[in-house]
C-alpha cells in the first residue's frame, strides 16, 4: 500500500437516487470540492407502476462522474456508491435488461404483499430478512412477475438492483452489497446469506442473484470503456457502497447508538444506528445493514412534504405555486392540536409502522368551527404524529433514543421544526447541510480505502446549527392525541378495505394537480429512498407495454 501521505485523499460519492444521480467529491476533512447532478424521468405507464430506464441512469452516473473529475485539480482515491433501495431489474444471460428498473414507489405488487404478510410466516419473514413485507420490496415484486408475467419471468437469468446493474456495466462484476440485499426481503440479516424460504416464495434460485459482498468491498477498477467515459484511470478503486438510507445517517453524523436521523422531504424516515440487527416483535421497523457491525433500524413514511403540497393545491389553490410560506403562515393561525381535528396523512398510502398499501388519508373530528387553517395545520401535525409512531416502534425494537438529528426541506420552517420537536417530545438538532447519502458514501469509501480509521468520524465532521426544544404544553397535547392517531388507523382498516373493493366500480379519482413524486423542497433537502428522494423531477406517464426491452 502506498504511503498514506502520498495517496490522493479525495473520494467521489455517487448517489443514485430515484429521479437523479448526484456525484460529489469530498476530501478527508469532509469538505465538498465538486459536484454534479443529472436527472431522469420516473415513468408511470399504468396506475401503480413506477419504473425507469436503466440505461438513462447509467448515462447519468457516467456524466456526473466525468463532470466532477474534470472539475478537480488532482487525482481521486476512488469511487463509492449510494443507491435508492428496493429496485428490481431482470437481466438476460448477456446482462442486458429485460425489464425496466422497478422502483421502491411501484405498488403493482400490493395484493401479493398483503397475501404474504397475512400468511402465518409473514411476520417471521419480516423479522428474519429485516425487510417489511410491502409492495416496495423486491420479494413481492418477484412474486408479481411470476404470476403476472410468467414468460418474461422465465427468461430472466439474473435479478438485480439498479446499483448492481451500474457496477456490472462499470466494473464487470455481478455483486450486491449486504445493505441493498438487506432491503430486498431475500437475505437473512443474521447470517448475511440469501434466505432459502424467501427464494422459494419468490420462485428463484440463488444463482439468479448477484454475489453477496460487504459494503466496503473494493472492486479492482473500471473497464476500459468506462474508464475512458469517466476520465478516470482504469485501476481506480471502486467501493461497492450501500443503500442511501443507512448512508444518510452518516451524512447527518448519526452514527452512534441512540442518535436518530429524521428526514422529511417529499416523504420521511426515522432511523437509528445499532451494532446488532433486530426487528421489534410486531414488525413495525425495518433493519438494514451499513457495515458488518453497523445496522440501521427505523421506518419510512410515504407522506411528508407532499402533504403540504397537497394542502396548497386542495385547500388554497389561489395561492398558486411556491406557496409554502403562505401555507405555513396559515397553519400557524390554528392552535396546537388543530382544535381537535386529526388528519391521517395517507395520501400516497403508507409504510411504517403498519407497512400496508391499503390506507387512504382521512380527516376525523371536523366541526362547523374548523377553517382552512385548522385543516392545513392538522395535515402537518399528522405527518409529525406519524413520525412519532415510527419513533415509538424504534424504541419498541429495544433501542435507546437519546438524540434526534433532522434534515429535509421542512427544516427551513420554524413552525414545522417546532412542531416536530413537540410531537416527538424531545429536542431536535439540525445539522449544517451535507449532501446526505453522497457524503455517507464518500465516508464509507474512505474507510474501505484506509483513508480514515472509521465512519465514526462522521459524528465529528457534521456541525449542529440549531437545537429546537419541545414546548411542554404543546408536547403534552400531542402526546394525548398520539393514541387517537394510532387507533384511527386500526378503526378505519375495514373502511379502507371496502373502498378498495369498490374502487373498480367508481369513477376514477382525478389526477393530482401536481405530480405526486415532485417535491416542494429544494434538491439539497430531499430524503433518501426509504423516506424518499424525489429531487424535483416529474414522473412521465407513458403508454405501451410496461415491460418493453430497454
Amino acid at each position: 500500500m502506498a504511503d498514506p501521505d502520498q495517496r490522493p485523499h479525495v473520494v467521489i460519492g455517487v448517489d443514485i437516487g430515484t429521479t437523479s444521480t448526484k456525484s460529489v467529491a469530498y476530501d478527508t476533512d469532509g469538505r465538498q470540492l465538486a459536484s454534479h447532478s443529472v436527472g431522469y424521468p420516473l415513468d408511470e405507464p399504468q396506475p401503480g407502476f413506477a419504473e425507469q430506464d436503466p440505461s438513462l441512469i447509467l448515462d447519468a452516473v457516467v456524466e456526473t462522474i466525468r463532470t466532477v473529475v474534470a472539475g478537480l485539480p488532482g487525482p481521486v482515491a476512488g469511487l463509492s456508491f449510494s443507491t435508492a433501495m428496493h429496485s428490481l431489474i431482470g437481466l438476460d444471460p448477456d446482462g442486458q435488461p429485460l425489464t425496466p428498473s422497478v422502483t421502491w414507489a411501484d405498488s403493482r405488487a400490493s395484493r401479493q404483499a398483503e397475501r404474504l404478510r397475512a400468511a402465518r410466516s409473514g411476520l417471521a419473514l419480516h423479522r428474519r430478512t429485516g425487510t417489511p413485507v410491502h409492495p416496495m420490496a423486491p420479494l413481492p415484486k418477484l412474486v408479481w412477475f411470476a404470476e403476472q408475467e410468467p414468460k418474461l419471468f422465465g427468461r430472466v437469468a439474473h435479478w438485480v438492483g439498479i446499483k448492481d446493474h451500474v457496477l456490472l456495466r462499470l466494473c464487470g462484476a455481478l455483486v450486491t452489497d449486504h445493505s441493498v440485499a438487506s432491503a430486498s426481503g431475500l437475505m437473512d440479516i443474521q447470517t448475511r446469506a440469501w434466505d432459502a424460504e424467501a427464494l422459494r416464495i419468490a420462485g428463484i434460485s440463488e444463482e439468479q442473484l448477484p454475489q453477496l459482498v460487504a459494503t466496503t468491498t473494493v472492486l479492482p477498477g473500471l473497464t476500459a470503456e468506462y474508464a475512458a467515459a469517466t476520465g478516470l484511470p482504469a485501476d481506480t478503486p471502486v467501493v461497492v457502497g450501500a443503500g442511501d438510507g443507512p448512508l444518510a445517517n452518516l451524512g447527518l453524523g448519526a452514527v452512534r447508538p441512540g442518535v436518530v436521523a429524521c428526514s422529511i422531504g417529499t416523504s420521511g424516515a426515522m432511523r437509528v444506528m445499532v451494532e446488532r440487527p433486530a426487528v421489534d416483535p410486531l414488525g413495525g421497523v425495518f433493519c438494514y445493514a451499513l457495515t458488518e457491525d453497523r445496522w440501521v433500524v427505523g421506518g419510512a413514511i410515504n407522506n411528508g412534504g407532499i402533504v403540504l403540497q397537497w394542502a396548497g393545491d386542495a385547500l388554497a389553490p389561489e395561492l398558486g405555486e411556491d406557496s409554502e410560506e403562505e401555507l405555513l403562515a396559515l397553519a400557524a393561525r390554528a392552535p396546537v392540536g388543530s382544535g381537535g381535528l386529526v388528519m391521517l396523512p395517507y395520501l400516497l398510502s403508507e409504510r411504517a409502522p403498519h407497512w400496508s398499501a391499503l390506507p387512504r388519508g382521512a380527516y376525523v373530528g371536523l366541526t362547523h368551527g374548523h377553517r382552512r387553517e385548522h385543516l392545513v395545520r392538522a395535515a402537518l401535525e399528522g405527518v409529525c404524529q406519524q413520525l412519532a409512531l415510527v419513533l415509538a416502534s424504534v424504541r419498541s425494537a429495544g433501542n435507546e433514543v437519546r438524540e434526534v438529528r433532522a434534515s429535509g426541506g421542512f427544516a427551513r420552517s420554524p413552525l414545522w421544526r417546532q412542531m416536530l420537536a413537540d410531537a416527538l417530545g424531545m429536542p431536535v438538532r439540525f445539522p449544517a447541510g451535507h449532501e446526505g447519502s453522497s457524503f455517507g458514501a464518500a465516508l464509507l469509501g474512505m474507510q474501505a480505502l484506509g483513508l480514515i480509521a472509521s465512519v465514526d468520524v462522521a459524528a465529528d465532521l457534521v456541525r449542529i446549527d440549531e437545537t429546537v426544544r419541545p414546548d411542554p404544553a404543546a408536547a403534552a397535547t400531542y402526546a394525548a392525541l398520539l393514541p387517537v392517531h394510532a387507533e384511527l388507523y386500526e378503526a378505519l382498516v375495514p373502511t379502507f378495505t371496502s373502498l378498495r373493493r369498490l374502487a373498480p366500480d367508481l369513477p376514477p379519482e382525478p389526477p393530482p394537480t401536481a405530480p405526486p413524486m415532485c417535491s416542494p423542497v429544494p434538491p439539497s433537502a430531499r430524503t433518501p429512498s426509504e423516506g424518499r428522494d424525489t429531487r424535483g423531477h416529474t414522473p412521465r406517464r407513458t403508454g405501451g407495454t410496461p415491460h418493453r426491452r430497454r
